[in-house]
């Protein structure tokens, strides 16, 4: 069989071309167009340029479906195309695309399908994808921490319901008000008002307000940090990991081939000297 007919050189060139800096600046690029298009239509625009804007809408619309083709087509087992989230995620996204915005039924989600198109940017880009990865890995321990969290909330909210509901009703006269109060003073959003006003019945108040935001400010959330680092680290010493065990892999293939070589060339010059 020649080289050109060669299914598996005509897959190796495809996933060159995917892999190129060309194609992805190219991808890259229309993701940022369709984001400048989405948000060009927020705004009030002569008909001209919204007819403009929808035309392309549509040449993105038809870019996004012939790039997920050719990725398929690149792909070289194509059952497990869609086994990957991103290509899953990319594929609804860009069939959701394909809804006729004249649809008045369905306007409204053809229109939220197109704004998930500007997510596309965190599939296309390794070092996003990376981040992403990372947080969704952490959410099961960082889950604990928001467990933590909300059992200290609960536990300050009874306490200000209790001392401080005559202070101020509406924003200590019972536990879910309370932990809202407790919210914006974890922001830091107008917290000093709040104290100030439970400090003119109970001047001791600030130590409360104090703890609290020693605990939910500073503690856990260097917590969430430090468990997003944690994975973050992990998982890039799984990819250093696999990027050497796939070097190594690669040299000892080599030398495999360099052996069988070594060998041909041995058995022909000893058929040689046998003649």
């Amino acid at each position: 069989m020649s080289p050109e007919m060669n299914p598996a050189s005509g897959f190796s060139q495809l996933r060159r071309i995917e892999s190129s800096k060309i194609f992805q600046t190219a991808v890259i690029s229309i993701i940022i167009l369709s984001a400048l298009t989405i948000g060009a239509k927020t705004y009030d625009l002569p008909v001209l340029a919204e007819q403009s804007l929808t035309v392309m809408d549509n040449a993105i619309t038809l870019f996004f479906l012939i790039e997920i083709l050719f990725r398929f087509s690149a792909s070289p087992v194509k059952r497990r195309f869609l086994l990957d989230g991103w290509n899953l995620f990319d594929t609804l996204v860009v069939i959701g695309s394909l809804i006729p915005l004249d649809n008045s039924e369905a306007v409204l989600l053809g229109r939220l399908l197109r704004v998930f198109r500007v997510l596309r940017l965190v599939s296309v880009v390794p070092e996003l994808r990376f981040l992403i990865n990372s947080l969704l890995k952490a959410i099961p321990r960082m889950g604990y921490i928001a467990l933590l969290m909300f059992i200290i909330f609960y536990i300050y909210a009874a306490m200000g319901s209790m001392f401080f509901a005559s202070v101020d009703e509406e924003l200590w006269g019972d536990v879910a008000i309370a932990m809202l109060t407790l919210f914006r003073v974890a922001t830091f959003e107008d917290w000093t008002d709040v104290m100030y006003a439970t400090m003119e019945q109970y001047p001791l108040s600030w130590v409360y307000y104090l703890t609290f935001i020693f605990l939910t400010a500073f503690v856990f959330l260097n917590m969430m940090i430090g468990a997003i680092l944690e994975v973050m680290s992990e998982e890039q010493n799984a990819k250093e990991a696999q990027k050497a065990h796939d070097e190594r892999d690669e040299i000892a293939r080599q030398l495999q081939g360099m052996q069988r070589q070594l060998e041909e060339l041995t058995r022909q010059v000893a058929g040689r000297n046998q003649e």
